[in-house]
């Protein structure tokens, strides 16, 4: 049995324990449009296993609104925003299975020079307007026997 002096000690650690829940995704937050979140990066490029398209089958983006990947269950397909220090703007049209589970946006980049420049970078983003979960869930559906693809779809649906 516990002394009451071992049980008080616990409690601290517990109420800690106890605070230490995940953090709501940004789709769940609902970040308004206009607010800015710090957000991991990483960047890809065509000549990856993905080729030239995305997600949605049409080419990706590299012109004034560029193409980007995330977990559709935390941005949405369609979610716009910009990187805050570049002024690039960027819409999430693709996914890849490395992201699912995470806050990472990985951003399309025109060539391998580029994309290893870019690196990995944790930025501010400005989010200009958010995608539909619908419709991620209505491209996703089809895809469904991907593992991943099923995870994305459990989280839109508690959306």
């Amino acid at each position: 049995m516990l002394k009451s002096k071992n049980i008080l000690l616990l409690i601290p650690f517990l109420w800690i324990i106890g605070c230490a829940a995940p953090q709501p995704t940004p789709a769940k937050r609902n970040l308004a449009i206009g607010s800015t979140a710090k957000i991991k990066t990483t960047a890809y490029t065509h000549t990856e296993a993905g080729g030239r398209k995305n997600a949605l089958g049409s080419r990706l983006a590299a012109g004034t609104v560029k193409s980007a990947s995330a977990d559709w269950s935390r941005y949405p397909v369609g979610t716009k925003f910009q990187i805050v220090t570049t002024g690039e703007v960027y819409q999430v049209d693709d996914y890849g299975s490395a992201l699912i589970g995470t806050a990472t946006i990985d951003l399309y980049k025109p060539s391998q020079l580029t994309m290893s420049r870019w690196g990995v970078r944790t930025v501010d983003i400005k989010i200009l307007a958010w995608g539909s979960p619908e419709k991620s869930l209505a491209l996703l559906q089809p895809r469904s026997k991907n593992h991943y693809v099923q995870e994305m779809i459990s989280n839109l649906q508690k959306l």
